[in-house]
């Protein structure tokens, strides 16, 4: 039976824990924080869970929140526009003054606005939650934890005792990230795109438009993105239905890193959400009049570079570690594609340490089970990062206008089509190439189409 050590306790890590011992491994997690620490701290993501990632969490019986947690049947696309239109880009540099320090604020319009439909719904479940629980989970059917953070030393000690047939570390974020080298060929930004802003809050109506719970998103031009996503959320020892606010801000924009630098409490905090969402997306802060924090520790704010990275470390004393999760590829959260990742790499992890369960895992095992993955996350990486520029191209607003159109016309074609791509990533190649959104356009919707050009 194959010894198997997992160092992180998020999304991958202890779902693929949980999967190796259903398949009868032996397995350790480290982690750097208990139950108890992980459920009272602050959050550490934006979670939105699409169909296929929901579905592994209910093969492996894992889905213990389902009811409870809201049901997100749609996703809801708005474009705001401040008063005199689309801005020159040069109004996004030198970063320019937030809501809170200018005394005159001009509400944006909604230049276009849809809904997409899924046909299954999604859900946000706060990882406070989650976790700490799988974790508890995780030592209740047999696994072994092993509570501390873990150094690149530590390690190197770990493996080099021989205990462990595999060792894989799906810890995104720490001196561990460092064994593995940055992929420069499929990592365009150096550097992050959006400063995050994120807080968990309740009181929150529904829009008067749409009575049901659905992912509100707006791209808000010359700033950048607004989230406002139902999920649910810690309630001292119980839970609580939320609404996760974040604003992604250009950096030199508007709500660029400039526009959080202080240390604020989280009333302060909530406050500039509010005034933020009063300028740019108004139509969200309407339904906002008795919004107020969650808990005592309600805020994410921050931001991190897009990378993907070789999935193979090397230990000082020769050993090899696996990486997994964000360790190895890690998105921009515009596009809520984050924690998908995560359970597809544990799931697709899984088969592979089971099914060569009686070999060995070298490098070359390592590499093409991460191989494998990467089949699965190409697409969301590619998606991601085209939507990281500041303004949409042009056949990228043509597909928007027509999405519009079907909506008010009540054939929601387009944007159900959008809404889907974002569960399926892989469909999303249409939307991205100018050429096979004309041509997907001409067939749905021919008044947004470019005409193709005469014969000479």
């Amino acid at each position: 039976m194959p010894h198997i050590l997992i160092v992180g306790a998020g999304q991958s890590g202890l779902q693929l824990g949980l999967n190796l011992l259903a398949a009868g491994m032996d397995v350790t997690i480290m982690s750097a924080r208990t139950p108890e620490e992980i459920r009272g701290g602050s959050p550490t993501s934006t979670q939105c869970m699409f169909q296929p990632a929901l579905q592994i969490e209910r093969d492996l019986g894992l889905n213990f929140w389902e009811e409870q947690c809201p049901k997100l049947t749609a996703q809801r696309y708005n474009l705001g526009l401040p008063p005199d239109g689309y801005p020159d880009a040069r109004q996004t540099t030198g970063e320019a003054a937030p809501p809170w320090l200018r005394t005159e604020v001009t509400p944006f319009t909604r230049a276009i606005r849809f809904t997409g439909p899924w046909e299954h719904y999604t859900q946000s479940v706060d990882q406070r939650i989650k976790m700490s629980s799988w974790l508890a989970e995780f030592e209740n059917r047999g696994g072994t934890v092993i509570y501390q953070g873990v150094m690149t030393s530590d390690l190197d000690s770990l493996t080099a005792l021989g205990r462990y047939d595999l060792t894989i570390v799906a810890a995104g974020k720490g001196e561990l990230v460092g064994l593995f080298d940055r992929d420069a060929s499929r990592s365009p930004y150096d550097r992050p795109q959006r400063a995050l802003s994120c807080i968990y809050t309740r009181g929150m109506t529904f829009d008067p438009e749409y009575q049901d719970w659905a992912v509100s998103f707006a791209n808000i031009a010359g700033v950048g993105e607004f989230f406002n996503m139902p999920g649910l959320t810690v309630d001292g020892d119980g839970m609580q239905p939320c609404n996760i606010l974040l604003f992604a801000g250009f950096p030199e924009g508007p709500l660029g890193f400039h526009a959080w630098r202080e240390r604020l409490s989280p009333t302060e905090h909530l406050d500039r959400i509010v005034r933020a969402m009063r300028e740019y997306v108004p139509w969200e802060a309407d339904l906002a009049g008795d919004i107020e924090i969650t808990d005592p520790r309600p805020s994410l704010i921050g931001g991190y570079t897009p990378t993907v990275r070789h999935p193979i470390g090397h230990l000082p004393s020769g050993g090899l570690v696996l990486g997994m999760g964000d360790v190895v590829v890690a998105n921009d959260p515009i596009t809520g594609q984050g924690a998908n990742n995560a359970a597809h790499s544990a799931h697709i992890y899984a088969r592979h340490i089971i099914d060569n369960a009686d070999g060995r895992y070298d490098e070359a095992w390592m590499q093409a089970t991460f191989d494998d993955y990467w089949n699965y996350a190409k697409h969301p990486t590619v998606f991601t990062n085209a939507m990281l520029g500041q303004e949409p191209p042009e056949h990228v607003g043509r597909i928007l206008a027509a999405a519009q159109a079907g909506h008010e016309a009540g054939k929601p074609v387009i944007a159900a089509r959008i809404a889907y791509g974002y569960t399926t990533p892989s469909d999303l190649g249409w939307m991205l190439d100018p050429d096979e959104a004309n041509k997907y356009l001409a067939e749905v919707a021919p008044e947004f189409a470019t005409p193709a050009p005469a014969n000479p």
